[in-house]
């Protein structure tokens, strides 16, 4: 076997096409994974529709959310936890940073390493070709961390974690404890925003307060654990909004507000703030710009780029044991195949999904 199908972007704008990409040769350490399911971003979306960065060069392979079974492994390897890997183990696997930097080595802040490395925007015509997750093989690098998915995680689920719920575990990491007299409002209903319920939810929030759209989404917001929801297609004004958010805590204001929407809702979403409390900043995307004299007295305001490993393994964790308490399957929306990929793209940019998978099993 030389070569794999992949759904690679060719050209932006323009329908991806499935290819014949070689196989590489496995590197020591390095692993090669049969995918199972890759789970599709709003990132994904905004690659195909144009460009990302200085480094986002056609053709490319998309995807970044993979979950896969190995196929093959150059030598011996462990998992996060120390555990042996074997040939047939079930696995996500996390980004790679430099290690060396002064970010990695002396900040201890990994994320924002200048030259760390992640999937879904390296040319599908170089070495070592498969690192997009939609195709039926992923090149696994020997630095990775490797995170074994039990059997009670499904294959979708896994594959999400690799982006977004990982990175909302990150954002919960940083914001600390939640308290058990705090309102939580969270800005988003997407993928991220519905992880984002659950897990203030499990922490403790006394109220979870969510604003987004569409509806469909919105429904599913609500059996994450959401307490009240508000549609921004039927509530457009801004001082409604922020009228809402005063209502459900006193006329205080939030708490915590987490946005995972994107930069144009941090204006707003400051104003929901109460004095004192947290802001934390996710979704990406977007350009806003933040009158200073708003800003709530004595706030802390908390930006989150992706993950580190042990996010990885949190929300993997999270999943597998708090899936009796929230309905994680009803956040992928659809299943489509390989070559259904325009279709599942099409269907993430006009959020008629809430996740799309792409299953490859």
């Amino acid at each position: 076997m030389d070569t794999c199908r992949a759904a690679v972007i060719t050209e932006h704008n323009k329908p991806l096409t499935i290819q014949r990409v070689p196989i590489p040769k496995l590197d020591p350490g390095s692993l090669l994974v049969k995918i199972t399911a890759s789970t599709l971003c709003g990132t994904d979306v905004h690659r195909w529709h144009g460009p990302l960065g200085d480094g986002d060069t056609l053709p490319i392979i998309t995807g970044h959310e993979p979950c896969g079974l190995i196929e093959e492994i150059a030598g011996q390897r462990a998992d996060i936890l120390g555990n042996p890997v074997k040939r047939g183990d079930r696995i996500v696997w996390s980004y790679v940073a430099c290690g060396s930097c002064y970010y990695c080595a002396v900040a201890l802040q990994p994320c924002i390493c200048p030259g760390r490395a992640s999937w879904g925007h390296n040319r599908s015509d170089q070495h070592p070709y498969l690192l997009g997750s939609c195709a039926e093989y992923m090149y696994v690098p020997k630095e990775c961390l490797i995170i074994k998915v039990p059997e009670e995680v499904t294959s979708a689920s896994a594959a999400a974690s690799a982006c977004a719920y990982r990175t909302v575990m990150h954002g919960f990491d940083r914001l600390g404890a939640i308290k058990s007299h705090e309102t939580v409002v969270i800005q988003g209903s997407g993928p991220l925003g519905n992880f984002a319920t659950a897990v203030a939810r499990d922490h403790g929030a006394k109220k979870v307060l969510v604003i987004g759209a569409p509806a469909n989404r919105l429904e599913v917001t609500k059996r994450m654990g959401a307490d009240a929801v508000l549609n921004l297609e039927e509530v457009t004004e801004e001082k409604d909004r922020r009228r809402w958010v005063r209502d459900h805590t006193e006329g205080r204001g939030a708490d915590i507000v987490i946005q995972v929407a994107n930069n144009l809702a941090v204006p707003e979403g400051l104003t929901l703030v109460r004095g004192g409390g947290r802001y934390l900043n996710i979704g990406a995307g977007g350009k806003a710009n933040i009158a200073v004299e708003r800003l709530p007295q004595e706030m802390l305001f908390i930006t989150v780029r992706s993950a580190e490993p042990r996010h990885w393994l949190q929300a993997i964790d999270f999943l597998a044991s708090r899936k009796k308490i929230f309905p994680f399957e009803e956040m992928i929306s659809k299943s489509y195949s390989l070559e259904q990929i325009n279709e599942a793209m099409q269907a993430m940019a006009s959020y008629a999904v809430v996740k799309a998978v792409i299953n490859l099993q």
